[in-house]
């Protein structure tokens, strides 16, 4: 008997697992990523990089079309408004993270909505679910067949690569494709992957979602349409294993209607972020605040204008090492920016990055002081990797604190109620409040939903600014 190749594994394993193989952590693991994932992506519609992505799609136009989230009566073709809308989610860096590293809803979610929205039958909540699962599964299995991807990356960023596999893979569940019309998807998805890490922290970094999310539906429509690829894209030297020098694929275990089947979100919960920037800033923040309260404790009135020295311990990492920033991109990705912001405000939030607290001179001036020092024993891995800062002041005292898991990490998830105000914060600068609580409930309660429908029209329900507090990172779990 000729055993399967590793592609076929994947392609038979997405075609045969049903609503019936989730489990209820997974189910609420995943309804706790999506609720998260439309919140950033809604505050993220009026971003200047949404804009110039939302102006270039809308010269085009199509019979079916789709919603524009956070844009009352704005519609486009399905692959544009999985471009546009992938593009919000990433804009701010306020999406979530997985290990290893990737930012796995945002390539899976936009797409599932504008395809979903044309389909002749409308999907139930547990079919988007599993659809959504199935785009979670295929990026966290092909990043496991890397030891070089627990890492933080040095070459391209992870969603360019893997999340365009998982939206094929997603898309083509939620379109019912055959197996081998889902192994075509992941190999017409794999000559769309990749992107060079050199356009991280400038506005170009959000268009990775949005093409993994775009050209991931556009895959699996170009299967379904016949189109073909190479049958062994994920085993072959040529293949997928183009972007990892270590690579060692693994057949995905076999699904039958009666037996079990273990998903990696079981197994492996989601980071939530507090803030919007890189990953790696919240270690380095949660160690910069316990510094300031330190101080403050010894002396509540303290002149941070004092400090003489700041010295930040961290991983090698060049593309998160910057600084001066001059753009919020650039501060985004920032250990410098991100420790002087909480040292002086005692946090780190959406208006830490607009023009008016960058060009702070309390700021600049603190950045200047700013030493990194990368500690053999710090690996460069979101599991491993720890943050130290001291602060040395001007009368020669020193203060110091190290964070080895920040709170939002997956071993240190945020509760349920962070995560719902986060949502909220993010949800209510462009949606109405009504708008905001139905979906909160129909997320809620998405496993028993008959028809998603009603989702995507809360989705553009009109613009209503509300002013209200931030989650700011120092809340307790």
């Amino acid at each position: 008997m000729i055993r399967k190749s590793v592609t076929e594994s994947f392609g038979t394993a997405i075609s045969s697992l049903t609503t019936a193989h989730l489990t209820d952590g997974v189910i609420r693991r995943s309804k706790r990523m999506m609720l998260d994932t439309l919140g950033v992506g809604l505050r993220g519609t009026s971003t200047p990089v949404f804009n110039v992505a939302f102006e270039y799609s809308k010269r085009y136009q199509a019979q079916q079309k789709s919603s524009v989230w956070g844009r009352p009566g704005s519609f486009l073709p399905p692959h544009y408004a999985a471009f546009v809308n992938g593009v919000a989610v990433h804009s701010m860096d306020f999406d979530d993270t997985w290990h290893p590293a990737t930012h796995p809803s945002g390539a899976v979610l936009p797409a599932l909505f504008a395809l979903a929205e044309n389909l002749h039958s409308k999907p139930s909540g547990l079919d988007l679910l599993l659809a959504f699962n199935v785009g979670l599964e295929v990026q966290g299995r092909l990043m496991r067949f890397s030891e070089e991807a627990h890492n933080i990356p040095k070459r391209f960023h992870p969603p360019t690569v893997v999340g365009v596999m998982g939206s094929a893979a997603a898309t083509a569940k939620l379109m019912g494709l055959s197996t081998s019309q889902t192994m075509a998807a992941l190999a017409i998805a794999c000559s769309s992957a990749g992107a060079p890490l050199a356009n991280a922290a400038t506005q170009t970094k959000p268009l990775h979602l949005g093409n993994a999310a775009s050209r991931g539906l556009e895959a699996s429509q170009l299967a379904l349409l016949g189109l073909e690829g190479n049958k062994r894209i994920l085993d072959l030297e040529s293949g997928f294993s183009i972007f990892y020098q270590d690579y060692l694929p693994r057949h995905l275990a076999e699904v039958s209607p009666t037996n079990q089947y273990r998903w990696l979100l079981e197994e492996q919960d989601i980071a939530f972020k507090r803030f919007p920037a890189h990953l790696g800033m919240h270690w380095v923040a949660d160690a910069a605040v316990n510094v300031r309260n330190k101080i403050h404790t010894i002396q509540p009135n303290a002149d941070l204008s004092q400090i003489k020295r700041i010295v930040l311990r961290v991983p090698s990492s060049r593309y998160i090492d910057c600084p001066l920033p001059v753009t919020e991109h650039q501060a985004r990705h920032s250990y410098q920016f991100n420790c002087c912001s909480a040292l002086l405000d005692g946090e780190v939030t959406v208006d830490s990055f607009s023009s008016k607290m960058m060009e702070r001179k309390a700021l600049k001036d603190l950045l200047l002081k700013v030493h990194l020092e990368n500690p053999e024993d710090n690996q460069a891995s979101f599991e491993k990797m720890y943050s130290e800062v001291v602060v040395e002041m001007a009368n020669s005292e020193t203060h110091t604190a190290r964070c080895n898991t920040f709170y939002g990490h997956w071993r240190k998830p945020l509760s349920q109620e962070h995560l719902i105000r986060k949502f909220k914060n993010n949800a209510l600068t462009v949606l109405s409040t009504d708008a905001v609580d139905s979906i909160v409930q129909l997320i809620d309660n998405l496993e028993t939903v008959t028809d998603c429908s009603v989702l995507w029209s809360f989705m553009q329900f009109h613009k209503h600014i509300n002013h209200h507090n931030e989650l700011y990172y120092s809340a307790s779990a």
